[in-house]
């Protein structure tokens, strides 16, 4: 009945386009308004397409901690130790990982160890360690891939975030994690490397995303120094989108992925492939 008042108005009085956005507005917040409250999206009768799965890194504490059933009935008491188990296993800290692409590296070597950082990888992973820098975290820990260009990446990244402890690990070296949807034409690795690194990233991708442990008392800065395809479909996985987008998502060399993981298990992308903070003529992505 408003809005049909207001559009007679509008005739009337010539009132613009603005004016009915704004009338739409007042009425859908008048429709869903109770007791002077708006309602949020899910009171709405509203289905999402797909839900989020709290448990995703199988570390909710709910699901870690089961009633004793060995004895028969359930007392208060033991209803009261299971609240304080949960209450025990629930992280209070939020994990804030840092995905470094490697810089540009010489494509035309035959090995790893000839794919090493050009001139141009070199300097990019020099503004990378800048940018970490200045952002001014207390980063825990700095870990690479076992490829050359990563290693030299972070080796070049270390300078300006010295003291920060290093580890080096094969499982996040570069592969092709799942047949892409849609597939591309001129990238056709063999259906074996799809088996054989696609286990080995996701087994990377549950090492490296998950919550915060219990114990951990304050917010951590992880800085993870890989490359695009891992980072991609660490992206997708962590925000629960099909993994098979993964080659849809594209990244500079020296980008900064920046993922959170809540203590309740929420994730949000903070930055995505973030090179901003490179010169236009330094930036690269193949």
């Amino acid at each position: 009945m408003v809005m049909k008042r207001y559009l007679l108005f509008c005739k009337n009085n010539a009132v613009g386009l603005s004016g009915f956005v704004i009338a739409s507005g007042i009425v859908l917040y008048e429709k869903f308004k109770i007791d002077g409250n708006v309602l949020a999206s899910w009171t709405t009768n509203f289905e999402p397409s797909v839900k989020w799965d709290y448990n995703w890194d199988r570390r909710d504490p709910n699901s870690l901690v089961k009633p004793d059933k060995s004895s028969e009935g359930t007392t208060e008491k033991d209803l009261k130790d299971v609240e304080n188990e949960i209450k025990k296993r629930t992280p209070t800290a939020s994990r804030h990982l840092l995905f470094i692409r490697h810089g540009q590296y010489n494509t035309d070597g035959k090995t790893d160890f000839d794919r090493y950082l050009t001139e141009l990888g070199k300097k990019q992973a020099d503004l990378t360690g800048q940018r970490l820098k200045e952002m001014g975290h207390d980063y825990s820990v700095l870990v690479s891939s076992t490829m050359t260009r990563a290693k030299q990446t972070a080796d070049i990244v270390a300078k300006s975030i010295p003291d920060v402890p290093r580890e080096e690990t094969d499982i996040l070296r570069e592969g092709a994690p799942i047949p892409p949807e849609p597939p591309i034409g001129n990238w056709r690795p063999e259906k074996n490397q799809f088996y054989q690194d696609g286990a080995r990233i996701e087994a990377a991708f549950r090492r490296y995303v998950h919550r915060a442990d219990p114990e951990q008392k304050t917010d951590s800065f992880e800085v993870v120094v890989c490359h695009a395809n891992v980072i991609r479909y660490f992206v997708c996985r962590a925000l629960q989108l099909p993994p098979e987008a993964w080659l849809r998502l594209s990244l500079n060399h020296g980008s900064i992925t920046w993922i959170t993981v809540r203590p309740t298990g929420r994730v949000g992308l903070r930055t995505l492939g973030e090179s901003g903070f490179m010169p236009a003529d330094v930036t690269s992505v193949l």
